[in-house]
Formats: structure tokens, sequence, C-alpha cells
């Protein structure tokens, strides 16, 4: 049972620390273009779903319906979303990218794969692979 508790606890431990050192990189990568990173999740969520309401962005981020306001509204200011009239509801409004928040998370996700490149280069792309399927598992 030792054995078992050493290697869970040197899981956990590995695990958090590349967590660590990706919300890290992340950070240093998102610094340049000036977007918090729940407002880069935001707008990553809204270019690959298309438009939603502010509730269903809410439930796929994973946060409250204000805060979700609050960051639709950062988005806003900065010309990257727009609200629009929900067709099948005039009462409801739907959050639109902009071209300019599109150009932003294009920029963005180079970046981003740059960096997770030089993070997971170490790894043979069967390992990156495993390491993918593995994870993914986890996420069911």
């Amino acid at each position: 049972m030792a054995d078992r508790d050493a290697e869970l606890e040197a899981l956990t431990n590995a695990f958090w620390t590349v967590a660590r050192r990706l919300r890290h990189g992340s950070r240093q990568t998102l610094a340049p273009f000036d977007l918090a990173p729940s407002h880069s999740r935001a707008l990553g969520t809204l270019l690959r779903r298309g438009a939603m309401r502010l509730g269903a962005l809410a439930d796929l981020l994973g946060i409250a319906a204000r805060s979700a306001t609050e960051v639709v509204d950062a988005l806003e200011e900065r010309g990257l979303v727009e609200r629009t009239p929900d067709p099948s509801d005039r009462r409801a409004t739907l959050v639109v990218p902009t071209d300019e928040g599109r150009e932003l998370m294009l920029r963005i996700r180079e970046a981003r794969l740059a960096e997770t490149d030089e993070l997971f280069a170490r790894l043979s792309a069967q390992d990156r692979a495993e390491l993918t399927r593995m994870l993914l598992a986890l996420d069911e």
C-alpha cells in the first residue's frame, strides 16, 4: 500500500507541476495581447461554438452568470464581441465575436501553439498522442 500511495503522490505532484507551468506560460503568452485568461477562454469558446446567450456561455465556462456578464462586458468594451438580438427570441441577446475578436484569437492561438510545442517538444509524437488520450479519458 505504501508503494501505491507514493506512486499516487508522485503522479499528483507531477500533474500539478505541469499544470502550474502551463498556467504560468499561458499568462506570459497572453500578456502582450492584454487579455485575461478568463477573457481568452470566453472568446475562444464563442469562436468554437458560435454565437450564444450569456447563460449558455456561463455554463460552458463553468462560471456564474454574473461573472460571464462581466467577462462579456470587458470583451465588448475592447470591440472583441458584440451583443445582437436573438432571432429566435427577441427578448434575448446573443454574444457574437467580432472580426477583431477573431483576428486576435488567431494570433493568440499561434502564440499558444508555439508555447505548447516548446513545452511538449521533449516528448515523442507517440508520447504526446498517448498523453492526450489519457487526459481526454480522465475528462470524460
